[in-house]
Order: C-alpha cells, then sequence, then structure tokens
C-alpha cells in the first residue's frame, strides 16, 4: 500500500506561499506520503483550466516537481459534470477531460479520476439522479472520454457516489459493461458508497463493492465518516465509525503496492491520519 493525500488538504488555509503546488508538494513528502490526488485548479491559483491552459510546458513543470519530492500523481482530478444537461456546455467539459489526460500520458499519472454527476447544472442530487436516463446521459457522456484516454494510452477512473449518478456497485457494473474498455478503472472510496440508510451495513456495501469492483480497481480513496445532522460527514480517517478491516485486507491481499489517497484530512490530522491507517493494515 502507498498512502497519498489530496494535495489541496496540505497547507490549506495557511499563507499563499505555502500554498502553491511546489510548496504543498515539499510539505506531502515531509509528512511522509509517497502520492498525491492533484487537482490543477486547487493548487494553482488565477487559471481557469481549460483545454487551452492545459499545455504541455505545465505537464513537464509538474512532472518536475514531484519527481523533485519522490511522490507520484496517482491521480489527476477532473471532477467536472459529464451528464451536464446543455450540449454545447457538455463539450467544453468534456474538452477539459481531453486535456487532462493528454496531461496525464505527459507526466505518467496513475489515472485521471472523476465523480459521475447528476442530470442538472447544479451537481446536485435531485429525482432523477439515479434514474436510467440519467445514467444514459452519463455514459454518452463518458464514451468520448474513454476513447481519449485510449489514445493517449492512459487510464479513465470514475468514482462511483451515492449522491450520483453511479450510486452503488451494481451501477458501476453498468457503466463498464457498457464502455467496455480497459482504459476504464474504478476508484474506490468506500465511505462514498454509504448514506444513512446502509451505513448500518457498512461491511455487507463495502464487500459488495469489492466483489464486484475489485479486479477494475485503480485507486482506493480512504476517509471515515460521522452522522451528523440526518446524513454523514466525511471526516479523516480513524476519526469516525468506518471500519476498514475489509477495504484494507483488500488492498494487502489482492492489489500490491496499490496507492491510496487521503482524503477530509487537515494540517493537524493528516499525518495521524496516515498512522493510524499503516498500523491498521500492518496488523492484517
Amino acid at each position: 500500500m502507498q498512502l497519498g493525500i489530496r494535495l489541496h488538504d496540505v497547507n490549506a488555509g495557511l499563507a499563499p506561499e505555502l500554498q502553491t503546488m511546489e510548496a504543498r508538494a515539499a510539505k506531502a513528502r515531509e509528512e511522509g506520503f509517497s502520492c498525491v490526488h492533484l487537482a490543477f485548479a486547487k493548487v494553482i491559483k488565477g487559471v481557469t483550466f481549460d483545454h487551452c491552459a492545459l499545455n504541455e510546458g505545465l505537464a513537464m513543470h509538474t512532472k518536475r516537481v514531484f519527481a523533485q519530492n519522490g511522490l507520484d500523481v496517482a491521480v489527476l482530478g477532473c471532477y467536472l459534470n459529464l451528464a451536464y444537461p446543455d450540449p454545447e456546455k457538455l463539450k467544453e467539459i468534456q474538452s477539459r477531460y481531453f486535456g487532462h489526460l493528454r496531461l496525464a500520458a505527459l507526466m505518467g499519472a496513475g489515472v485521471v479520476g472523476t465523480e459521475t454527476g447528476a442530470p442538472n447544472p447544479e451537481y446536485k442530487m435531485d429525482a432523477n439522479t439515479h434514474s436510467e436516463e440519467a445514467l444514459g446521459s452519463f455514459l454518452r457522456g463518458l464514451a468520448p472520454v474513454v476513447e481519449c484516454a485510449e489514445h493517449w494510452g492512459v487510464s479513465m477512473a470514475i468514482e462511483p457516489v451515492w449522491k450520483h449518478i453511479v450510486y452503488n456497485a451494481d451501477r458501476a457494473v453498468k457503466v463498464l459493461d457498457a464502455i467496455k474498455s480497459p482504459n476504464l478503472r474504478i476508484i474506490l472510496d468506500p465511505v462514498n458508497l454509504l448514506y444513512p440508510g446502509n451505513a448500518d451495513d457498512q461491511e455487507k456495501v463495502i464487500g459488495d463493492a469489492i466483489d464486484k469492483l475489485g479486479e477494475h480497481v485503480a485507486v482506493v480513496h480512504l476517509k471515515d465518516f460521522a452522522r451528523e445532522g440526518g446524513g454523514l460527514r466525511s471526516i479523516a480517517a480513524g476519526t469516525g465509525e468506518m471500519d476498514y478491516t475489509q477495504i484494507l485486507r483488500f488492498m494487502k491481499e489482492r492489489k500490491p503496492y496499490i496507492q491510496a489517497t487521503l482524503e477530509n484530512t487537515s494540517n493537524g490530522n493528516a499525518v495521524a491520519a496516515r498512522e493510524f491507517l499503516q498500523r491498521k493494515y500492518g496488523e492484517l
């Protein structure tokens, strides 16, 4: 297991000079992480990362920054709505994915990662989000992006999330079966599959996801959850109700050296979360 962190969680809220990509990368290495989840727009301010901005020089500079710090880019994030209802806006969104995939090839990133959207401009769960019509919209938006991934020889990875169109393991299997591409992979975030209605059955939910999606999992996201206000709040690993036994055993027994990035950490608890997971992993 190789543990990483979302780069925008590193040095968050500190002085501007500590929030550059370069400063955050150095801090991530100092804190003992070996890889990162990188979202350009969240670590390089003042730039709209459209297709024009996603150029070869940016890729080379980024590659050099992380190499100097002994870090891999496990996930190059492009979390935009591929089920956006307006066709022209969708084309613009897809062009951003095309640019990220090109840069992923140049940088050697593990995957370009995304969630699976909602059938509305607000990217919010509504009455239609889990419908077959919404799934069809997402598949139409995703298909050209996966074709581009095949062109560049890189992987596109989708992340199932209860509040989005691909909300459980069965829904993710439908996407994999429809697209039928070895370049389409899965980011497995166990907490994102939970909601108040199934949180008490987390062992069953996570086991089902591992059984059905395990061979397609490229990266794991690790965080925890707490019940709050009738919902679930995401928090740092080791600080809530999450049982990590299944996911860590899956990683240890079936995914040698898999990269897993921490989410919802703060400057004060990131190292503790890493140490907690490493200790649990070692106890298996």
